[in-house]
């Protein structure tokens, strides 16, 4: 499969990116000089970005001008055209942008009706919006965070550019299967405020908000109708722990060694706590009884109890300690992989999280600004070496530095 993407920031790229490592050839379209995420933060100590790298691995990139019109006609081209192998493999295009009239689907398909075009909107409507005002209109910052905040509190996750990219993804497969079955094209449209709306809808918040008299509350790290929340051990430490099942729960009980403490109190409020939402209602009183348990306790001495039971758990990492001492998530993980990147150097980075026949598809580095220009024209094209020294002069394609450089060693080593 190979698919035209023209894209920035998260969700476009993530899909793009997922797509690729599952096996197609995605060709990102920049503008001369780099898209504008290409730059953002985090930063290597060169200034290349560790986000843009880490979102566009596996990927070709060519630079075009896509303010004239011959450079918007290449990518039309690259579009329209069937691949290297079967032209049944080509004619994908995902994007975030309707800006330029003739790369919008209705221009597009009229040179190739079975197009597959999926394209990215902030809201329903064609409007813009982010990951970030998102999140504002659609209610999930105000029970988020601690439960004492006065400020809605937006999380630092982008969750529903995550979330839109693989709805990306599937929208996309879906319709290229069928157009395998059917041979027609279509439009795949998501909307990132859709996709935040779906979301609350289908875990229950907006039904809840329409029908109970008691609106959501912040509830801090609480996991909302059930037993779940944070301790910290005598030594500095914290632990997430969650008890879902009746099981989890007399695990957690036995390895305190608060099974009778528990069992009177249930006895004096006349409550059964292997009943889930009584557990979630009396939260608070059963999670000061085994916060006591916990601060008295070093880390070790709790993980050495918490080991022998099935309960959900997991120490409080930051990136920095998983990055130094997270070996066992990083060195061990079949997903992670070392891989060297231009203008970073080797750092470990995942794959695909995706496992086929045992096997997954291992990171590869991020193309450079139009490292893949001369390639993609030639192979997908068929322009010759005049066409390109032509389009470049006039400046409506660029090759990066090192293919420059590379070109200049060819003719002088041919001459």
């Amino acid at each position: 499969m190979r698919i035209i993407e023209i894209s920035s920031y998260v969700a476009t790229p993530l899909s793009g990116m997922t797509l690729a490592q599952l096996g197609a050839d995605v060709i990102r379209i920049e503008p001369v000089g780099g898209a504008p995420d290409r730059t953002r933060l985090p930063l290597a100590d060169s200034g290349t970005s560790l986000y843009w790298s880490g979102l566009n691995k596996g990927k070709r990139a060519i630079e075009v001008d896509l303010r004239s019109e011959r450079g918007r006609r290449l990518v039309t081209d690259l579009i329209v055209g069937g691949g290297r192998c079967d032209g049944r493999r080509g004619g994908i295009v995902i994007s975030n942008s309707e800006r330029h009239p003739d790369l919008t689907y209705e221009a597009l398909r009229a040179r190739r009706p079975d197009l597959i075009h999926v394209l990215l909107t902030g809201r329903r409507d064609g409007g813009t919006a982010v990951d970030y005002t998102v999140q504002a209109a659609t209610g999930f910052p105000l029970v988020t965070g601690p439960e004492d905040a006065a400020r809605p509190v937006n999380h630092l996750l982008p969750a529903w550019d995550v979330a839109a990219g693989l709805y990306l993804t599937t929208g996309l497969l879906a319709a290229e299967r069928h157009r395998l079955l059917t041979g027609e094209g279509q439009q795949v449209r998501v909307a990132l405020e859709d996709v935040a709306l779906a979301t609350a809808g289908n875990l229950g918040y907006l039904a809840e908000a329409q029908l109970s008299s008691t609106p959501r509350e912040r509830i801090g790290n609480h996991v909302y109708g059930t037993f779940g929340r944070d301790f910290t051990t005598a030594d500095g430490e914290r632990l997430m722990i969650v008890a879902l099942t009746p099981r989890h729960w007399r695990d957690l009980l036995a390895a305190t060694g608060l099974t009778d403490v528990v069992s009177a109190l249930a006895s004096a409020l006349g409550v059964d706590f292997a009943e889930e939402s009584e557990r979630y209602r009396h939260r608070k009183v059963l999670g000061e009884l085994l916060a006591g348990w916990f601060e008295t306790r070093t880390f070790a001495q709790a993980e050495a109890a918490l080991r022998t039971t099935r309960l959900l758990w997991s120490k409080y990492w930051s990136f920095t300690g998983l990055a130094a001492d997270g070996a066992r998530l990083l060195r061990e993980n079949p997903l992670m992989a070392q891989v060297r990147q231009p203008g970073v150097g080797r750092y470990w980075a995942p794959g695909s999280p995706v496992v086929m026949a045992g096997e997954q598809s291992p990171p590869e580095a991020s193309p450079r600004v139009g490292e893949h220009t001369e390639e993609v024209l030639r192979t997908e094209l068929g322009l010759s070496s005049r066409d390109l020294a032509e389009l470049r002069e006039d400046g409506v394609i660029q090759y990066p530095t090192h293919v420059l450089n590379k070109e200049v060693h060819h003719h002088a080593a041919t001459r």
